[in-house]
């Protein structure tokens, strides 16, 4: 394989969701281009030859196999995938993402197609502030001038404030500043398959709920009113040991923490399972160790209906498991939401994935991981 050759971009937005649509061009740019090697930081700027909304605007290094002609089409491709369509004539204009092309390597062209340098980028103070970030010395072909020069003899007047918050590279480094995320749903929603797939993919510590080996939860399914007080007890103390160990300290080998559970679980069982004194007693318990756990970045809850959760638990054919009905699902997904209503609206994410096969579809995939950098990246 060749050496691969820098190129080094532009990006803006001004409508929609700003950060996003920067961070979710990255994405794809890393996807779709190269690997994204620098970010700059990002900068609130007015918009540039016309009366618009503030943009914000940053620049990135990539690396890429691909040839100029090739990576421009790329541009094109995602800038339509995020929302915009250039039109002739287009103009300075509001826009969901703007992704130029300000150097390929030291390559001059001029032709049809492109031009390189980007003929403007001397002129633009949004494209130079954040461009001498990332390449603070890369010499202007054609100029015979390096990034720190052309910034302090531009002309452009206009202020720019930093944003205050990063681009990344790829998902790892955005998971990886977030360092937890919970994962969690009802029986048979697949959040122990999804947080394990996370974390293969994107090398994060799994803390996954040890259950299968506790002695009440076959009784439990069998006389749910005799051993639903044991149980529940069982489950906490279980939880709670697991959870405070597993915690206490990343592993130095990853780079964030990924759970198939939250600790608030089990209030949420017992409020189901427990008579009215029994979870009064239950909760009193619950609330001195629930001060104590460390609380997740993101908090994702996978909702299924309750006719495909028990497609999915007859799939697994635990026999203890056979008894669980509709209604029982649906107390449990009642639970849960009642539950979201009270956390943190920017740290929680409902994800609706009743027709998703995340398993299979890598499209399915990637829109949990789409949906899940959206809920992160807000402004």
């Amino acid at each position: 394989m060749a050496n691969p050759k820098t190129v080094i971009l532009s990006l803006g937005s001004n409508l929609g969701t700003r950060y996003y649509n920067l961070q979710k061009a990255v994405f794809l740019l890393q996807h779709k281009v190269g690997p994204v090697i620098a970010t700059s930081g990002i900068y609130k700027t007015p918009s540039w030859g016309f009366k618009g909304e503030e943009f914000l605007n940053a620049c990135i290094s990539v690396h890429t196999q691909k040839e100029p002609v090739e990576v421009l089409s790329e541009l094109l491709k995602i800038e339509k995938e995020l929302g915009r369509n250039r039109g002739e004539g287009e103009g300075y204009q509001s826009r969901i993402i703007d992704i130029d092309l300000l150097y390929y390597e030291n390559l001059i062209c001029q032709s049809e197609q492109l031009n390189l340098p980007h003929p403007q980028l001397q002129f633009r103070k949004f494209v130079l502030k954040p461009l001498a970030d990332i390449a603070p010395q890369f010499y202007h072909p054609v100029l015979k001038k390096d990034t720190r020069n052309m910034l302090q003899e531009c002309k452009d007047e206009a202020i720019l404030i930093p944003f205050g918050k990063p681009l990344y590279k790829n998902y790892k480094e955005l998971f990886k500043a977030h360092h937890f995320i919970t994962i969690e749903g009802n029986i048979g929603a697949g959040k122990t398959t999804l947080a394990t797939k996370i974390a293969s993919d994107f090398n994060a510590k799994t803390v996954l709920e040890r259950f299968a080996d506790n002695p009440f939860l076959p009784k439990f399914y069998e006389d749910q009113e005799r051993y639903a007080f044991p149980l529940e007890m069982s489950f906490l103390a279980d939880r709670y040991q697991q959870f405070t160990e597993d915690t206490k300290q990343l592993d130095l080998f990853k780079d964030f923490m990924v759970s198939d559970y939250d600790i608030y679980k089990s209030l949420i069982f017992a409020n189901i399972t427990l008579s009215k004194e029994e979870f009064i007693l239950y909760r009193k318990l619950f609330s001195l160790m629930y001060k104590e756990i460390v609380k997740p970045g993101i908090y994702i809850y996978l909702y299924q209906t309750p006719l495909r959760l028990l497609e999915n638990i007859a799939k697994r054919g635990r026999s203890y498991e056979a008894e669980i009905n509709e209604s029982y699902l649906e107390k449990i997904n009642r639970g849960y939401l009642d539950f979201l209503k009270t956390y943190p609206l920017d740290q929680q994410l409902i994800l609706d994935i009743s027709e998703l096969d995340f398993v299979n579809k890598k499209s399915d995939y990637d829109y949990i991981l789409d949906r899940i950098s959206e809920q992160l990246l807000k402004e």
